[in-house]
């Protein structure tokens, strides 16, 4: 019997760019991202017949659970959270394939097994396959893991051909400057740096893949895309919702470790580099690098400071009171730990000299909501300034990242009517509305990327330290004031006045989204 036909839903195999046969090993099987985003995004891509025809999946955690209870297990999970319903026909055609190994992450034997199920799994299909180890666990254990990996022999398995193992791990990546760059040296010494996949969901969301089209594929964007025309930049990364039951966790990270040095920074690189050489992953990476070491070092006190902290206080959501931090399960009364951080940031080359940048991101703001706003400069002549008719605003480019992907220009129209008035209006452009609302999530994007071995959406080592190179002296003053410095806002507000004031400086002001 053929492959093909031992894989009907998958004949003729990937129709995008040839993914070779492939093993997937989650580490983490019983997470929670396996069960929302991973597994859904695997049986998505079935769906869209982008798997190999030769694909099998192993979870691998501690609990020790038959290969059906883990299956049943998968199944629940794409019938809750997948964006599409669940085909029992394909769905039964994945889940043949579909293993569990169980095992401690620093149990060099439980590993082995894991190899030598690799092993036989290959000697049914009577070939080699590729090897993708996917750590989506608690990042304590990336280090064991990693080590793991190369103590079983997976790590250098087919080396030389381009069935090479890759490993792809989630964040967060370090905890400051010298984590990052530990960890680093433990991968550098049991992988080569193109089998290393790290992940950054945001990096796989639509309109942050749009912004390089948006940039260099428009010649009505890009020739104005530095400090003769744009004001200033704003980057929002806002949540609605409060720590809950996340507070111990919380409490460790904080909002400039949780969302800033990780998803923010790599919105900042992606809109204010320079054009790469061509759209292979290592030249879009290494622009990004360029623009992260040119920015200058963040100035830390309390006077004209370019940071910002608070935490928030009681406050309204949707109507309904919520507590403020302190008062959240599992956080300490005396916390110093920042829920809310805005940064300002001046990049140091010729395209961006003197244009602020200024970051933003908080948990019980006024909205949901992540984008990216370029501010245009008004235009030199005070033609329509005259008088009160003219209510005119600075031209933006904005690109909302979610909750609805798409993009908004803000210019300046006339109001009909026999008086010349104006005001600003808006041109919205949505994914959902031009292509529809079933758009892939950033996971099946990413999950299919990593196996056909495309690093442009992944983040590079250097990257991750060039980011925390900027942080981590951040987290060390505060760190130094204790509860000193940290402000407060209302929950359901979209920040602290302190916050304000830091624009103010400049004679500019928050985007209210």
């Amino acid at each position: 019997m053929s492959k093909e036909s031992r894989h009907p839903f998958l004949q003729g195999l990937s129709k995008h760019r040839g993914v070779q046969p492939t093993i997937i090993t989650i580490f983490g099987a019983s997470g929670d991202l396996c069960a929302r985003k991973l597994v859904p995004a695997i049986y998505n891509l079935a769906v869209d017949n982008l798997l190999p025809a030769d694909f099998y999946l192993i979870g691998y955690g501690r609990k020790p659970i038959p290969d059906e209870e883990f299956r049943e297990v998968a199944s629940d999970a794409i019938s809750k959270f997948s964006r599409r319903s669940l085909n029992k026909e394909i769905w039964e055609r994945i889940e043949k394939n579909t293993f569990y190994c169980s095992g401690g992450y620093d149990e060099a034997e439980a590993f082995q097994k894991l190899s030598d199920k690799i092993a036989s799994i290959e000697k049914d299909a009577g070939r080699e396959m590729q090897s993708v180890c996917y750590i989506s666990t608690p990042p304590s254990v990336f280090e064991p893991i990693i080590k793991n990996l190369g103590e079983a022999g997976l790590a250098t398995k087919y080396q030389s051909s381009d069935k090479h193992t890759k490993v792809v791990i989630e964040k967060p990546f370090g905890k400051d400057l010298e984590s990052a760059r530990n960890l680093n040296r433990v991968i550098q010494g049991v992988f080569q740096e193109r089998q290393v996949y790290r992940i950054d969901h945001y990096l796989g969301k639509e309109t942050v893949q749009d912004l390089l089209v948006q940039r260099f594929a428009n010649s009505i964007f890009e020739p104005l895309w530095n400090r003769n025309y744009v004001d200033n930049v704003q980057i929002t990364v806002g949540e609605s919702l409060g720590v809950g039951t996340r507070g111990g966790y919380y409490e460790q990270s904080g909002a400039t470790r949780d969302m800033i040095q990780n998803h923010t920074m790599q919105l900042l690189a992606l809109t204010a580099m320079e054009a790469p050489a061509s759209l292979d992953a290592e030249s879009i990476r290494d622009e990004k690098v360029k623009l992260l070491k040119a920015i200058k070092p963040l100035r830390l006190g309390y006077s004209d400071s370019d940071v910002v902290r608070a935490q928030y206080g009681e406050g309204l959501i949707a109507g309904e009171k919520v507590p403020g931090y302190r008062q959240e399960e599992g956080v300490s009364p005396k916390s110093e730990t920042e829920t809310y951080a805005a940064l300002r940031l001046t990049i140091n080359n010729w395209r961006w000299q003197g244009v602020p940048f200024y970051l933003r991101s908080g948990k019980r703001m006024a909205r949901r909501v992540t984008e990216i706003a370029i501010q245009f400069k008004r235009p030199p002549s005070s033609l329509f300034s005259e008088n009160e008719m003219f209510n005119l605003a600075n031209n933006a480019l904005v690109f909302q990242i979610q909750p609805d992907e798409g993009s908004t220009i803000l210019l300046n129209g006339k109001i009909p009517g026999l008086q010349t008035r104006t005001q600003p209006v808006k041109m919205h452009f949505r994914y959902s509305t031009t292509f529809g609302s079933n758009t892939p999530e950033a996971y099946e994007r990413l999950v299919l990327d990593a196996m056909i071995g495309d690093g442009t959406l992944f983040i590079r080592g250097d990257e991750t330290e060039a980011s925390w190179n900027l942080i981590t002296p951040l987290h060390d003053f505060w760190k130094s004031e204790g509860q000193r410095g940290i402000e407060t806002y209302a929950a359901g507000s979209w920040g602290p006045n302190a916050s304000d004031r830091m624009l103010w400086q400049n004679n500019h002001e928050w985007r209210r989204p």
